[in-house]
C-alpha cells in the first residue's frame, strides 16, 4: 500500500502550520505595539515570537483590557441614572474643612478620576485583625433594619465565613433584604461547591461578577477581576479594604493574612453606595432605587474622606495616577505596605526621584509570598530601589495583605488596591482617601506596629544573592507586564 500520500499531507501540514506561524508573528509586530504600552507589548512580543500559537491564544484571551459593549453601556447608564447623585457626590467639598494647597491638590485630582468629592464629618475605626473583622460584620448584619449589600472578591461560607453566611440567613428571614456580589474567579471554590445556591435558599440574592464563560463571555478578558471588598448596612454603615470573607489562613499552616479594613459612618458612605449600585446595575441590569442619597447624611465624626473607585471602565488609571501625584507631592515620608510589588516604571521612577531629594520612602513587603512567580518578579525591582534609597523591610508576621500608603503627616490611602499593574489597570478596586493629621496618624500608627514584625533589607547583602536567584528574577521581572 502506498503511503506517500500521507508523507504529503504531513509536509503540507507543516509549511501551513510553518506559514501561520510566521503570519502571527508579523500581524504582532504591525498591531500590538500600537494597543499597549511599550513595556507590556515588549512582553506579549517576546511570548509570541517564541510561542507563536500558545502566545496567540493567551494573547486573545487576555490581551485587551477593553469591556465588551453591553458592560460599557450598563456603565454609561449607571452615570446617566445617577447624574444628580454624582453632582451630589462631588459637592461635599463644600463642607469639607480647609485645607493646605498640597491636599487641595490631591483632592482636585481624585475628584476628577473618581467624580467624588471629600467629604467631612465621617466616624472611622480600623479593623485590623480577622478577629475583628468577622466579628464586626456579624454585628451589623444582625442589626440590619432594611438592607445589606456586599461585594467580595474571595467568598466562602466555611471557617470565619460560616457565622457571616447564618447572619445574613437571619436577616433575610427578618425581612432585610440581602444583595451579594462574588467575583466568578475569586470565589470559584465557592460558587463550585454551590454555594450560591445555599445562600438563594436563605433569601440573599447573589450574582456572579465577570462571569467566565468559555463562549459566551461578559468580559472581554478572562482576567479583568472585581477585586472590591466592601459592605454596606442600612445606608449607614460601611466596611471597605483588604480584608476578603475567607478563611485568614487560606489553608496554609503557619501563614496567616495580615489584613485591614475601615468601618465608616458619615456621608462617605453614600459614596461607597454609589460604586455598589453601579457594580449591581452592570451584573444585573436592575436599577436599584437611589432617591435615599439625594438625602442630608449625618455627621457623626470630624474625619475627612474620600472614595476613589478604579477598574477598566473608566479611560484613566484612577488610582496609579492618584498614587504617583502623592509620592511626587511628598515632602518628608512615604510608608506603602502592600503584598504584592510589581510597580509601573513611572511608579519606580516616582519613588527614585522622591527618595534622592531626601524624601524618606519605606516600603513593607512580605518576606514569604503566596506566589511565587509575582513574589519573584517584585524581588526583581529591589536592587533598582535599594540603589535609589528606598528603604525596603520584609514583615515575617505572616502574610502581610494590607494596602495602605501614608504621605507625611496629612494624607493616607487604605482600600482593596495592591502596588502592582493587575490593581493599577486590570481589577475593579476601591481606595479611601483620608485627610488631615489624625486620619494619617491613625493608620502611620498601624504600619509602625507592622515594621515591629519587619527586617530590613540589607542592600549589601541582598547584591550577594546567587545567580539561580537572580535568573529567576530577570525572568520573571522580564514578563512582569503580563502578571
Amino acid at each position: 500500500m502506498n503511503f506517500d500520500w500521507l508523507a504529503d499531507l504531513s509536509l503540507l501540514a507543516v509549511q501551513f502550520y510553518t506559514l501561520l506561524s510566521i503570519v502571527i508573528r508579523v500581524a504582532s509586530l504591525l498591531s500590538i505595539p500600537l494597543r499597549h504600552p511599550p513595556a507590556v507589548a515588549t512582553a506579549w512580543l517576546l511570548v509570541i515570537l517564541l510561542w507563536p500559537w500558545p502566545g496567540f491564544l493567551a494573547y486573545a484571551l487576555l490581551g485587551s483590557r477593553m469591556l465588551p459593549a453591553v458592560r460599557l453601556q450598563r456603565h454609561r447608564r449607571m452615570a446617566q441614572h445617577l447624574q444628580d447623585i454624582r453632582q451630589q457626590l462631588s459637592h461635599g467639598r463644600r463642607r469639607a474643612p480647609q485645607l493646605p494647597p498640597t491636599l487641595q491638590l490631591t483632592v482636585r485630582l481624585a475628584e476628577s478620576l473618581g467624580n467624588m468629592g471629600i467629604t467631612s464629618g465621617n466616624l472611622c475605626r480600623y479593623l485590623d485583625t480577622s478577629e475583628s473583622f468577622f466579628s464586626h460584620l456579624v454585628s451589623l448584619i444582625d442589626g440590619a433594619k432594611q438592607e445589606v449589600n456586599m461585594i467580595f472578591y474571595i467568598f466562602s461560607d466555611v471557617g470565619p465565613g460560616r457565622a457571616v453566611v447564618s447572619a445574613l440567613g437571619r436577616a433575610a428571614a427578618r425581612g432585610v433584604t440581602c444583595r451579594l456580589i462574588v467575583d466568578s474567579v475569586g470565589s470559584s471554590e465557592f460558587i463550585r461547591s454551590g454555594g450560591v445556591s445555599r445562600l438563594k435558599e436563605l433569601g440573599v440574592q447573589v450574582r456572579e461578577a465577570l462571569p467566565v464563560r468559555l463562549f459566551r463571555r461578559k468580559a472581554e478578558r478572562y482576567d479583568l477581576r472585581n477585586h472590591r471588598k466592601l459592605v454596606i448596612v442600612d445606608r449607614r454603615y460601611a466596611v471597605t479594604g483588604s480584608h476578603n470573607l475567607c478563611d485568614p489562613t487560606f489553608g496554609r499552616r503557619g501563614l496567616v493574612w495580615q489584613d485591614l479594613s475601615v468601618t465608616v459612618e458619615g456621608p462617605v458612605v453614600h459614596q461607597l453606595e454609589y460604586v455598589f449600585l453601579e457594580d449591581w446595575h452592570v451584573e444585573t441590569g436592575e436599577l436599584l432605587d437611589v432617591s435615599h442619597l439625594l438625602a442630608a447624611p449625618e455627621t457623626p465624626g470630624n474625619w475627612s474622606l474620600q472614595t476613589v473607585p478604579s477598574g477598566p471602565s473608566y479611560d484613566t488609571e484612577n488610582y496609579l495616577m492618584l498614587v504617583l501625584s502623592a509620592i511626587m507631592g511628598a515632602r518628608r515620608q512615604v510608608t506603602i505596605t502592600t503584598p504584592y510589588l510589581i510597580p509601573t516604571v513611572s511608579l519606580i521612577q516616582a519613588m527614585q526621584t522622591a527618595s534622592r531629594r531626601g524624601v524618606r520612602i519605606r516600603l513593607l513587603v512580605p518576606a514569604k509570598t503566596d506566589h511565587f512567580i509575582v513574589g519573584n518578579a517584585a524581588k526583581a525591582y529591589y536592587s533598582d530601589l535599594l540603589a535609589a534609597g528606598v528603604k525596603i523591610f520584609l514583615y515575617h508576621g505572616g502574610m502581610l495583605h494590607a494596602k495602605t500608603i501614608t504621605v507625611d503627616d496629612d494624607l493616607a490611602f487604605v482600600g482593596s488596591s495592591n502596588f502592582d499593574t493587575r490593581s493599577f489597570a486590570l481589577n475593579f478596586e476601591i481606595s479611601l482617601v483620608l485627610y488631615g493629621t489624625q486620619e494619617a496618624h491613625s493608620l502611620l500608627h498601624i504600619q509602625n506596629r507592622y515594621l515591629r514584625s519587619c527586617v530590613p533589607l540589607n542592600p549589601r547583602r541582598w547584591s550577594l544573592r546567587g545567580r539561580p536567584a537572580r535568573a529567576v528574577q530577570a525572568l520573571t521581572r522580564l514578563l512582569s507586564p503580563l502578571l
